[in-house]
């Protein structure tokens, strides 16, 4: 990830915040980079981006794809709970069988869940949605033939500033969602994926 400096403007458990960002470890199949910050979601953010290889970030990845926002306010917002929140996205391709599973949100969110205590991210007030989005191809489209992508929208307020393992857990979900082996314990993948259309 980035090296870039840290203002000396911002206030310091942010900056140990950012810092516990940079030091996390994701596995080699992602490729991670900071990136522009939504604005007026917190008076101090930052965001990362995140692709499952082969596909670099400007052209999302066809295996997988995510981001997660690191927010701080540092008057702790009553919706909080605390000075800071993370909010991340990831989203994946699947098998329009796999689509169609109705326990498919149930073990997306449970994965989410596993990969952070997995990891010993500490956290509260955990909330989120998990989409099963099937696509079939009409028209011009026609050849596309019938898809499906599950989506996963998340955020919770961490314990503390060491925010290190809970961007390797986001990185893990991503992963797991792309079909990827866990490279955490006790936790299984879904089989017979497929990446892209018929």
């Amino acid at each position: 990830m980035s090296d870039t400096p840290i203002t000396s403007e911002l206030p310091a458990a942010f900056e140990a915040a950012v810092a516990a960002v940079r030091a996390a470890a994701t596995r080699p199949e992602l490729v991670v980079s900071e990136i522009p910050s939504p604005a007026n979601l917190a008076p101090y953010s930052l965001a990362l981006a995140a692709d499952v290889n082969p596909e670099r970030h400007g052209s999302d990845s066809e295996l997988g794809t995510g981001r997660f926002i690191l927010l701080h306010d540092p008057d702790e917002p009553e919706a909080w709970g605390g000075a800071f929140r993370v909010v991340c996205f990831a989203q994946a391709p699947l098998e329009t069988e796999i689509g169609l599973d109705p326990f498919l949100a149930d073990v997306t969110w449970s994965w989410l869940v596993d990969a952070l205590n997995t990891r010993g991210a500490r956290y509260s007030a955990a909330s989120g949605t998990a989409t099963k989005i099937i696509s079939s191809g009409f028209g011009e489209l026609k050849s596309q033939g019938d898809g499906a992508q599950i989506e996963l929208r998340a955020s919770w307020t961490p314990d503390d500033f060491d925010v290190t393992a809970h961007v390797e857990g986001w990185g893990e979900l991503l992963c797991m969602l792309a079909g990827l082996p866990p490279a955490i314990d006790g936790v299984t993948q879904l089989n017979a994926r497929r990446f892209g259309r018929d």
